[in-house]
């Protein structure tokens, strides 16, 4: 019941509340117009709060979701899939590009193992930052509640110390060019996953969550994850991720391609789009959208492998856009495909392809820019100042 009532109460956004919005913005001290897409951001996230000014989007939270895949083995990645568990150690130990962002952006980390396939260098039965939400395994999906390990809402939001939540779906994917890559079951329990992980950070009073992703070859179910919902031929969804030479190009082109066909997913049945092609991360991240859009809390969508969750978001709810920030334009060809069918336009385009939610964080001070415009800045009739 937790994702059909989560999906419930998405709403539109607030007419009356981005009305008020645009009004104001006509009283600012500023000519009409003059800060361009911002002005439209906070109308948008008057909307979605209901409210204008709407809240200011802080603290911020960014929530990490890794897995592994089963299509790695088709050779679509040069990294070894040991590089996911890895990273997860360098996040936790605050040595990765998007600890350094987050640092600066005074943002809190939260990392989720939903289905990595190798061990943890940290272990979780005696880490400080682990919490455990659900231990999964391969023949038993389970929602099961967090455990007996106490983490305060401080804890949660702090900006000082990655932490680790371990919520293990399965270790990894099956190999979707084979059979599909999740069960229903095992997919619902990821979407579950991110829901719970949204709420818990608004619960917490994150103001805004930020999308992150881990996984080694997760840019090749995400390809097959927009082509399915757009309709986008596989040369346009598929991108090279790390890096790939020419020959491993045409390859994983090749592999999206046998992907669609074998499962020919229906993207009005997003579950299981998801279950077909999907990775564990992009249905917990999903959930997360979801998550956050039903709390009417914005969330800020890093590269290719968050706008392929969004698209599957959308089509269980599509008003869950209304919640959604592009942050940036990832340089994988996918993401412009995908934004462009969300109707989104990305905050930044700084050739980033890194993952891990680098983008959101660097487009962060612009969403708060936007909102503390509407709060800080005088009017015409409050400053003195003659309108034109």
């Amino acid at each position: 019941m937790m994702l059909e009532t989560t999906i419930a109460a998405i709403r539109p956004a607030d007419e009356a509340a981005m009305a008020a919005a645009r009004e104001l913005h006509g009283r600012l001290t500023k000519p009409a117009g003059s800060l361009g897409a911002l002005e439209e951001l906070s109308v948008r996230l008057a909307g979605l709060a209901g409210a204008c000014p709407p809240p200011l989007p802080e603290p911020a939270a960014v929530a990490i979701f890794a897995g592994d895949h089963g299509v790695h083995a088709q050779g679509v990645s040069p990294w070894p899939q040991e590089v996911t568990a890895q990273m997860i150690g360098n996040f936790l130990a605050g040595g990765a590009v998007v600890n350094a962002f987050a640092r600066q952006a005074g943002a809190s980390v939260t990392v989720v193992d939903v289905g990595v396939a190798t061990p943890l260098p940290t272990d979780p039965a005696v880490s400080d930052a682990a919490v455990s939400d659900a231990a999964v395994s391969d023949v038993a999906v389970s929602d099961a509640a967090v455990s007996d390990v106490a983490v305060s809402d401080a804890a949660v939001l702090d900006p000082a110390v990655p932490r680790l939540v371990v919520a293990s779906v399965r270790r990894g994917t099956r190999d979707l060019t084979v059979t599909a890559a999740l069960t229903r079951d095992e997919a619902l329990a990821a979407v579950r996953t991110g829901i719970r992980i949204a709420d818990e950070l608004i619960d917490a009073g994150a103001g805004i969550l930020l999308t992150g992703d881990m996984g080694i070859g997760n840019t090749t179910p995400a390809a097959v994850l927009i082509a399915a919902f757009t309709g986008a031929d596989p040369l346009d969804a598929t991108g090279r991720g790390t890096g790939v030479d020419d020959p491993t190009y045409a390859h994983k082109v090749a592999v999206v391609r046998a992907a669609l066909a074998r499962h020919t997913p229906d993207p009005a049945d997003p579950l299981g789009v998801l279950a077909a092609v999907g990775g564990l991360e992009h249905a917990a991240l999903a959930g997360l959208i979801l998550g956050a859009a039903a709390r009417r809390t914005p969330v800020l969508l890093d590269g290719v492998i968050a706008v392929s969750a969004a698209l599957a978001a959308a089509a269980f709810a599509p008003a869950a856009v209304d919640a959604m920030v592009a942050g940036h334009r990832s340089a994988e060809p996918g993401a412009t495909v995908a934004l462009r069918h969300l109707g989104l336009d990305p905050l930044i385009d700084l050739g980033l392809r890194l993952g891990e939610g680098t983008g959101a964080l660097l487009a962060l001070p612009v969403v708060t820019g936007a909102v503390r415009v509407l709060h800080e800045v005088a009017t015409f009739d409050s400053a003195g100042v003659a309108e034109k």
